[in-house]
C-alpha cells in the first residue's frame, strides 16, 4: 500500500508550481498583446499624419489640365 502523505504533498507543490508557471505564461501573453497593438496603434498614426510629397497640391475631382 502506498502511503499517502508525502504523495500528496509533493503532488500539491506541483500543482501550485504549475499553476504559477500558468499564470505568468498568460500575464508574458498578455503584454506581448498590449504591444503589439500599441505598436500597430503608432503604425496608423504615422501613416495617417505622413503626407505623401508627390500628391501635395492635389485636390479631389477633375484637375486642371496640365498644357493649356
Amino acid at each position: 500500500m502506498a502511503r499517502p502523505g508525502p504523495a500528496s504533498i509533493a503532488k500539491r507543490q506541483r500543482e501550485r508550481q504549475k499553476q504559477q508557471k500558468q499564470r505568468e505564461k498568460a500575464e508574458k501573453r498578455a503584454a506581448r498583446k498590449e504591444e503589439k497593438r500599441i505598436r500597430a496603434e503608432e503604425a496608423t498614426e504615422s501613416r495617417e499624419s505622413a503626407v505623401d510629397p508627390d500628391l501635395v497640391g492635389i485636390k479631389l475631382g477633375p484637375q486642371p489640365p496640365l498644357i493649356e
